[in-house]
C-alpha cells in the first residue's frame, strides 16, 4: 500500500513537472481590424494617463502652493522687475 501510494505521488510530481515546461502554440496572427482597434485602445489609454497626470501635478502644485502661503492671482508689485526683460 505505502508503495503505491509513494508511485502515485512520485508519478504525478513528473507529470506536473512536464505539465509545467510545456510550450504553449502562438497565438494567431492579427488581422489589420484587430491591430487597429488595439492602437486605439492604446491611444486611448495613453490619452487618459496624460490627463490624469496633469491633474495629480496640478493639485500637487496647488497643494504646495496653499502651504506656502502663495496666491494664485497675485501680481507684482510696481516697483520690482518682474516680467520686464
Amino acid at each position: 500500500m505505502r508503495k503505491a501510494l509513494l508511485a502515485l505521488i512520485g508519478g504525478l510530481m513528473i507529470a506536473a513537472f512536464a505539465a509545467s515546461h510545456a510550450k504553449l502554440p502562438a497565438p494567431p496572427p492579427k488581422g489589420d481590424a484587430e491591430k487597429a482597434a488595439d492602437a486605439a485602445k492604446a491611444a486611448a489609454a495613453k490619452a487618459k494617463e496624460g490627463e490624469m497626470n496633469a491633474k495629480a501635478q496640478d493639485r500637487a502644485v496647488a497643494n504646495y502652493k496653499k502651504n506656502k502661503g502663495i496666491t494664485m492671482d497675485a501680481k507684482p508689485a510696481m516697483g520690482t522687475k518682474a516680467g520686464k526683460k
